[in-house]
């Protein structure tokens, strides 16, 4: 498995920076707002997508919600349609991807996976949640079940 590159790293950062502009002051008022938490892209990693080729596939941790999220490798790649859908195929089975729009830039792919993070204590144990959520999805299901 190879690291990902500075350059990766500043955009995953740009895409917590994005959510935050754009949905922070909304997620305020919802019941299940965090304010112990803050946006954070983590346990993000390299996959090869049979359509879309190289991927970034990682977590993107709010203060209302976790999201399973893949952005392309390529910075450069275009802008997409908000409301588009892909199947993500990882070993525990097939997961359903929304495009969103994070700003006029920013976008990415994601399900919610958790929409209320209101019980987390502190930003170490979301960081703690969001790499069981990724040990499960990047690894066989052995039930056969699948995802989402």
């Amino acid at each position: 498995m190879h690291a990902l590159t500075p350059e990766q790293y500043a955009r995953l950062r740009r895409l917590a920076q994005a959510w935050t502009r754009a949905h922070l002051r909304d997620a305020k008022a919802s019941l299940s707002f965090n304010p112990r938490l803050a946006a954070d892209a983590l346990c993000f990693q390299r996959y090869d997508d049979s359509v879309l080729g190289e991927q970034l596939v990682g977590a993107l941790v709010t203060p209302v919600s976790l999201w399973l999220v893949m952005v392309s490798a390529d910075e450069h790649d275009s802008l997409q349609e908000a409301g588009a859908r892909h199947q993500l195929r990882l070993p525990s089975g097939d997961y359903s991807l929304e495009t969103v729009l994070l700003g006029e830039e920013e976008w990415c792919r994601r399900l919610v996976l958790l929409e209320d993070l209101s019980d987390i204590a502190n930003r170490q144990a979301a960081s703690r949640l969001a790499q069981q959520l990724m040990q499960r999805v990047m690894v066989a299901d052995e039930g056969g079940e699948g995802g989402a």
